[in-house]
């Protein structure tokens, strides 16, 4: 079946960084879409970056564009999000999720498959 597991999450200080891995398994990796998305307390879980299949396409929301980078490897079955200069705001439950298609993704609509999440806390 289907997992996506997430790691690399934790507390880091303003202005530092983290790099989240996502390994997936149960599917074909490199024929997917794939996104991270979070979700801080109270608020809605948001897109924060995708890729597409083979990496040529990304999106970036835009609070996080220019300081975070999502990249994947398809050999490893695995697609990081690279988090620098980290903000207050950036603390959320981090998810790794799968495209229902080969493309970029767009929205939590075009999600098919989520991972259980993995913490990141921003101190001051």
């Amino acid at each position: 079946q289907v997992q996506l597991v997430e790691s690399g999450g934790g507390l880091v200080q303003a202005g530092g960084s983290l790099r989240l891995s996502c390994a997936a398994s149960g599917f074909t990796f490199s024929s997917y879409g794939m996104a991270w998305f979070r979700q801080s307390p109270g608020k809605e879980c948001v897109l924060v970056a995708s890729r597409s299949w083979t990496g040529g396409n990304m999106y970036y929301a835009d609070s996080v564009k220019g300081r975070f980078s999502i990249s994947r490897d398809n050999a490893k079955n695995t697609v990081y999000l690279e988090m620098n200069s980290l903000k207050l705001e950036d603390t959320a439950v981090y998810y790794c999720a799968r495209g229902r298609t080969y493309g970029v993704v767009y929205s939590r609509y075009q999600i098919d498959y989520w991972g259980q999440g993995t913490q990141v806390t921003v101190s001051s």
